[in-house]
This record gives structure tokens, sequence and C-alpha cells, in this order.
């Protein structure tokens, strides 16, 4: 049994606040995904210097020391200046599995270097090396395997019996020095790369340029996900990421064929990934996944209003594709989320949304009239728990419209929970082609209906 307490008590007394914070945060966490995790299942943990060795000694008490398997070193950045120590460049990844676990082997291409300084030599098969196939004086002597083959009898003997070596030599893999030293030809073609190791250098992080960067703080390449997955998964396996962020793990284990789970506490993540996964497949991805904890109804609404205010904010804004505004919470000058779109000449347009989750008052149009000329906005939505005055409405039907290529659209809007949930939508212009809100994900080059349905459907 799993003894959290003398555990991470030890674990505190060498650690500071924080991290007794963060260590009593994961803990419980990590117990839970042992309960789930099959026997044969593998898990990764990435973290940083900080914290690896902490949770090293956490994992081992969890999953046992002697499923620990690997850790693997990701070189995430080329540089970082330090004058006090050596530059931390690295993350950690701490990998475990139990007995019978999946292992599907994978290589990089070989370096150019390795390439041009041992297969230097070509015939009508192809590129090849010289590889040595009699033994040396390291190896012993072998008595099976000293025989004379072709004049040549090698002090040691030969790397394997005669007939395979006649075998070889009828294919015409066998050369001859002008020494008379017999050498195997391997060639290029045959040889499956360099398998990969435990240092990963080959993966960058991404780049402010990079075309999967979506602007999410922690989100990590595609393709270190993708490694991951194809070696410790098989097609229809399942995989569970349960602090999915921007939901990289997701994104990259749909492309795989996997089927996947994805956790997070934000509905800010939420939204994001349901941007991604449309971004990357089309709507037609939205009817192969649920979403479970998402308020359904305006009671539910009402619940998460009054538990966290913000992360009722955020769920609402997702409902309309916006973007929450940046900047701290409570400085947000009248403007909790913002939806970008480009009109037909190119021009790029926004229109603010401001959040209520409690009683109304009539000034708040009058705010949010002032915001929109003030920033110079197209249009202005006020999004609502409860239901607008008639006077609200009216004053908001005075503001009069904005003429977009697409038609007229109301200035000021005044949206509820409830027709939010009753799919009304807002009136603008026609957001699936004209919005720029999120940075798009690359979309995919597979059919969202060729890929699997999440872990449980049928």
């Amino acid at each position: 049994m799993f003894q959290r307490n003398s555990l991470t008590r030890e674990l505190f007394r060498l650690g500071d606040t924080d991290m007794l914070a963060y260590l009593a945060m994961m803990a419980p966490r990590l117990v839970e995904l042992r309960r789930v995790l099959k026997p044969a299942g593998s898990i990764y943990l990435h973290c940083d210097s900080t914290a690896s060795h902490y949770l090293k000694m956490l994992m081992d008490a969890v999953f046992g020391p002697a499923n620990f398997r690997n850790e693997i070193i990701w070189q995430r950045t080329s540089s970082h200046n330090d004058s006090r120590k050596w530059a931390q460049v690295s993350d950690t990844l701490l990998f475990y599995a139990g007995n019978g676990f999946t292992w599907n082997a994978s290589y990089l291409a070989h370096d150019p270097e390795y390439l041009e300084k041992f297969y230097r030599f070509n015939d009508e098969r192809g590129r090849y090396r010289l590889h040595e196939i009699i033994r040396t004086a390291s190896m012993g002597p072998r008595p099976n395997l000293a025989y004379e083959y072709k004049g040549y009898t090698p002090e040691w003997g030969w790397r394997m019996i005669r007939p395979k070596v006649e075998a070889l030599d009828r294919e015409g893999r066998l050369t001859w020095s002008s020494s008379g030293r017999p050498y195997l030809k391997r060639y290029l073609s045959e040889q499956e790369g360099t398998p990969i190791s435990s240092i990963v250098t080959d993966i960058p992080p991404l780049s402010h340029a990079a075309s999967e960067r979506l602007g999410y703080p922690t989100q990590k390449p595609e393709a270190l996900l993708e490694r991951i997955i194809t070696a410790s998964s098989n097609e229809g396996d399942v995989v569970l990421d349960p602090f999915c962020g921007c939901g990289t793990t997701i994104a990259a284990a749909h492309k795989l064929k996997r089927n996947w789970i994805g956790i997070d506490i934000t509905h800010l993540a939420i939204g994001l990934i349901r941007h991604r996964l449309h971004d990357s497949y089309g709507e037609s991805i939205e009817a192969i996944y649920q979403v479970i904890g998402e308020p359904v109804s305006v009671q539910d609404a009402e619940v998460l209003a009054a538990s966290d205010p913000y992360q009722f904010q955020w769920w609402a804004l997702g409902l309309v594709g916006a973007r929450p505004a940046e900047g701290k919470k409570g400085a947000d000058q009248g403007i909790d989320g913002r939806i970008y779109f480009h009109e037909g000449d190119g021009t790029t347009r926004q229109v603010i949304l401001s959040v209520k989750a409690g009683k109304l008052h009539a000034p708040y149009v009058r705010d949010l009239r002032g915001v929109v000329d003030r920033e110079k906005a197209a249009i202005g939505v006020l999004l609502t728990l409860e239901t607008p005055t008639k006077a609200m409405r009216t004053e908001a039907a005075s503001t009069g419209f904005y003429a977009s290529p697409w038609g007229t659209h109301p200035k000021l809007q005044i949206l509820t929970v409830g027709d939010l949930l009753d799919g009304k939508r807002l009136d603008m212009p026609p957001i699936r082609q004209t919005s720029v809100t999120y940075k798009r994900a690359p979309k995919a080059l597979s059919k969202a209906a060729e890929q699997p349905r999440i872990f449980g459907e049928d």
C-alpha cells in the first residue's frame, strides 16, 4: 500500500513550501493513475529538473521501482543564458511500465556523417559498408567455427557456421580485401536506422512561428507525443492524458488511430481542445467524442457560476468560440473575451464580449457600448445567466447595426446561457469562414471518419 503521508512528509522536509504543496497535489493523483492503469500499461510523467528527483521517489512508491524503465531527457531548447550555472536546456520524462508492456521499436535516420564515414561502397544493390565476418582475439576461439573456406582459415574462426557463410557468398554478400581478408556487405537499404535513445535531441521546441503553435504556454510539440504513443501503444489502444492542457496528446493519439481520454480542470483548456480538433478534422469530429462535466442546463451553469465565476466565464465564452481576454483577473477593462474575424477586404475586426453571472443592471449595456466605441469594435455582446430586462434589450436595439459584406448585424447583442444552450448563436459574419480568433491547428491529412471513436463508444 502506498503510504502517502510518510513519504511526502519526508520529501516535504527536504523541500520548500511550494514543493510541499506540489507534491501533496501530485501524490493522490498518481495513486489514482495507478488504479486505472492496466497491469501491462505504460505511464510517462513529464517534469523539469526542479521536481524530477522528488517525483521519481513518488513514482517508485506508487508504481514500484522494478517497473521503472527509463529516464528520458528531452532537449527542449538549444540555449539558455545563465552566468552562474550550467545552462538548463532539458526536461525529464519518467517512464514506468508493467510486465508485458507494449514496445514498438522506433528508429531515426542515420546521421549523414556516419553514412559518409562507413557506407563508402556501392554495387548494383546499392550503398553498403564492410562488416566483420571473422572472429577477433577478444572473442576467443570457437572450435565449431574454426574451418577453411576458399583457402582462408581465420586464426580465431568465423562468426557463423560454414553453411551460412556459403549461402551469403552465393548471394554475393561476401567481399575480400586486397590482402584476402573476407568481409560481409551490410546494405544501407536493409538497416532500420538508429534506435531511438533516452536522450531526445532531434525534436525541437515549438517556435513562435510553428504552424501547430496555439499560444498555450506549456504546449509540447506533437512529434514528441507521437514518438511516445507510437512506442508504447498500438492502434485501438487507449491513451489517457490527465493534464491535457491544449490537447497535444489528444491530437497525436487521434492522428495515430488510438482511442483517447483527456482530462483538464479548466473550461479554457476544453474550449481550446475543441477548436484544435475542429480545425484539424472539421465539424464531423464533434460526433465522435463527448465532453463530460460541462454544464448542459441553466441549472448546471448556475452551480458553476456560484462555485467558480471565472470557470463560468471561460465556459460561456467557449460556447460562442471566443478567446478569453488576456491579463490579470479583475483587470479586464470591461472585456471578458474577443472574437476576431476578417472582412471581405481582409481587414481584421473584433467582437467584444462581456459575461455577467449575477443580477443584471441597465448600466451594463451602456458600459458595453462605451467599450465597443473605445476599442473600435464591430459588435458588442453581453452574455448573461439571468434574463435581461426589457429596458436592457431596448437600449441594445437602439444602438443600430454593423454592416458587413454578409449583411447587417445588431451592434449590441444580449444572449443568455439558455439561448446558447438552445442553439442560438451570435449575429455576426459567418465565423466558420472568417474567424481568426484562435490560431488554427494544421488540418489533418486523414479524415475524421477514419479515426477511432472514444473509449467506451460503440
